[in-house]
């Protein structure tokens, strides 16, 4: 195990670890420390963010019910590595844990699996091809970050597609801006009917209505990012053009944290 244990209780304020409502979690089999860890129905509760720029977010608070046995499952048993790599004229240390799954690799829980089915028939019509790898980053505490961010490489770089993420353990916050210079850069456009660059709407099932014609009108001094908190089982997808035309990150915080886990279900050769 890598780490002090995980205590549920110290890091999170909100008396619902699970959903209030067992209906439609598919059980996978699987009990650990706490409830055994479930996968609800992506649609159920979801809202879809309309970005600017032809890029979306889905949010779907406490996906997976019973979500922090899940995550002491994963710290304990993913081969999680360190790695480096070169910035500037130098060699510097990836600022969290990592581990990778390639398309067709047995995945390290079947909780896992469980969710990639889920999120394959929910985004079929949409993205029109499953979700193949599973890659993984352990955020220690508030030192372990990512910086801002698309994941371009591969198809990314030239067309829409999506990455679903379900983060586990403490809260951290999730931040989203538009990529300088682009489509949705907010000193360009951005779309009415919401607050600032994020008017959004609630999805209930697998269809998603965004047939969305409405004009893009100039937009000032929207250069605030989006900010999510998630863990605990919560799942947040980027889909049209968002790894084209905005970036992500999770920065570093002095404020006292606990660990986090990030599983990254992606399409074949987007990275």
């Amino acid at each position: 195990m890598v780490g002090a244990p995980f205590q549920a209780s110290l890091l999170d304020t909100d008396p619902l670890d699970t959903d209030p409502s067992d209906a439609g979690f598919a059980d996978a089999g699987v009990s650990g420390a706490g409830a055994a860890a479930r996968v609800g129905p992506p649609g159920a509760g979801l809202r879809r963010d309309r970005l600017a720029g032809g890029a979306w977010i889905d949010v779907r608070r406490r996906w997976i019910a019973g979500a922090d046995s899940l995550f002491e499952r994963l710290r304990a048993e993913v081969p999680w590595r360190a790695e480096r790599r070169p910035m500037y004229d130098r060699t510097v240390a990836v600022p969290r844990l990592l581990s990778f799954y390639d398309e067709g690799d047995p995945l390290p829980d079947p909780v896992l699996d469980a969710a990639r089915r889920a999120l394959d028939e929910h985004y079929a019509a949409e993205l029109g091809e499953r979700f193949a790898t599973v890659g993984l980053a352990f955020y220690r505490d508030g030192r372990d970050s990512v910086a801002w961010h698309g994941d371009r490489t591969g198809r990314g770089s030239t067309e829409d597609t999506m990455v679903a993420i379900l983060v586990l353990g403490a809260p951290r916050a999730l931040l989203l801006r538009p990529r300088a210079g682009g489509p949705a850069d907010p000193r360009r456009a951005a779309r009415p009917g919401g607050t600032g660059v994020g008017a959004h709407g609630r999805v209930g099932g697998g269809a998603v209505p965004w047939a969305d014609d409405r004009p893009l009108v100039p937009v000032t001094g929207a250069t605030t990012a989006i900010r999510h908190e998630l863990g605990h089982g919560d799942l947040l997808v980027m889909g049209g053009s968002c790894h084209r035309t905005w970036e992500h990150a999770v920065p570093k915080t002095a404020r006292p944290v606990g660990p986090r886990i990030s599983v990254q279900f992606r399409p074949r050769d987007v990275r």
